[in-house]
């Protein structure tokens, strides 16, 4: 079946890549006081952009990871090394007798890590803020659901892997918010993000479609253009986080954006609008899709059965307390613009999701039969 539900868990258990420069900072609110943060992780893709903005800000971070992953990244950040799991090297010790304003953890898979680095630093910081994801919800997930909808749970809440089908990502990331919690009750905040997008995305899931768009000619599109879709620009959802931090908000979110239910037709419009002027839509029918073996197309899920709900999770709380969206062209322009820059630089992030040319070919070919034999 065309859902691109395990690849969405897949990359996001994978945390990666430098975000882009360039957010906007002009509309941001007067600076607040200086805060001391600690990112446990920092080298990703959402690390990186909060980074940026909190420096921006004029607030003191450090980051505490392994130091294998870009390690000249920020170079006049203070960098602490060591391991989540208090059981490998050196683990948490260099975290130990420091002190901060608030944490931001970016790195938070598994509870027993979790609980170790919250025990640790809660006697010394006023504010946790454990990055989750709406993968932490019990499946199906439940139309227009907000953040009192039922958790994932797993019968074996100490297992350590994610599976094969990555079947433990969810449970695994709501134990790993009731540890930081159990740690720092009522002071944590808890941001449940649902697909992370924009420049310097190394997954290639939403750059496949501006990509594909700007090659032209007829594309593969599935579903309907009145299906829902959630997105947030890696940007928005960083310069959310700081502020939370400047405010010291506590409470659960969900972190998808924009504002107003988004149709994915809308954003298809955004892709064409971006690109090459010559590409066309081909709206292929989820249920011929679901016949089709071994083809996934990133973001879009099936506005129907298991994955109704999907792309319809409320963010009515995180909106008040302050997340804002950027228009979803402009993340499209700006992904486009990113990745053209990444096609000549060496390592660069250009691997894309989605179908391969050969199977959108052959995906077209037969959605053209099928019609041409129905009619």
């Amino acid at each position: 079946m065309t859902v691109s539900r395990r690849e969405f868990l897949q990359w996001s258990a994978a945390a990666s890549a430098l975000a882009a420069t360039g957010l906007d900072l002009s509309a941001a609110p007067a600076k607040a006081a200086p805060k001391k943060i600690l990112i446990l992780g920092g080298t990703g893709f959402l690390g990186p952009a909060t980074i940026e903005i909190a420096q921006s800000r004029g607030h003191q971070v450090t980051m505490f990871n392994r130091g294998k992953t870009r390690p000249d990244l920020f170079p006049g950040v203070e960098k602490l090394h060591g391991d989540r799991d208090p059981k490998k090297g050196e683990g948490l010790k260099a975290l130990e007798g420091r002190s901060w304003d608030a944490v931001i953890d970016n790195s938070a898979y598994y509870p027993r890590m979790v609980a170790a680095s919250a025990g640790l630093l809660a006697p010394r910081v006023k504010q946790y803020l454990i990055i989750s994801s709406i993968s932490a919800y019990r499946e199906p997930n439940p139309e227009n659901g907000t953040e009192d909808a039922p958790l994932a749970t797993l019968a074996d809440p100490a297992v350590e892997e994610m599976g094969k089908e990555y079947q433990n990502y969810g449970g695994l990331k709501a134990l790993c918010e009731q540890a930081a919690q159990k740690a720092l009750p009522g002071r944590t905040a808890v941001i449940r993000p649902g697909y992370i997008v924009g420049p310097d995305d190394p997954s290639g899931r939403f750059t496949y479609w501006p990509v594909r768009f700007d090659r032209g000619g007829e594309v593969a599109v599935p579903g309907t253009a009145s299906d829902p879709v959630e997105i947030i620009d890696v940007r928005d959802l960083a310069a959310w986080l700081v502020h939370l931090v400047e405010q010291g908000t506590v409470g659960t979110f969900n972190a998808c954006g924009p504002e107003k239910r988004l149709a994915w037709g809308t954003l298809v419009a955004a892709f064409q609008k971006a690109g090459n002027p010559t590409a066309k839509p081909l709206w292929i029918p989820t249920d011929f899709l679901a016949k089709q073996k071994d083809l996934e197309f990133p973001i879009w899920a099936p506005y129907a059965g298991e994955t109704k709900g999907f792309h319809t999770w409320r963010n009515d709380r995180a909106v008040k307390a302050g997340l804002r969206f950027r228009p979803a062209l402009d993340t499209v322009k700006d992904t486009l613009a990113w990745y053209k820059t990444q096609e000549k630089a060496e390592k660069g992030r250009t691997k894309l999701a989605g179908p391969t040319a050969e199977q959108e070919v052959k995906l077209i070919a037969a959605w053209r039969e099928a019609v041409k034999s129905k009619g």
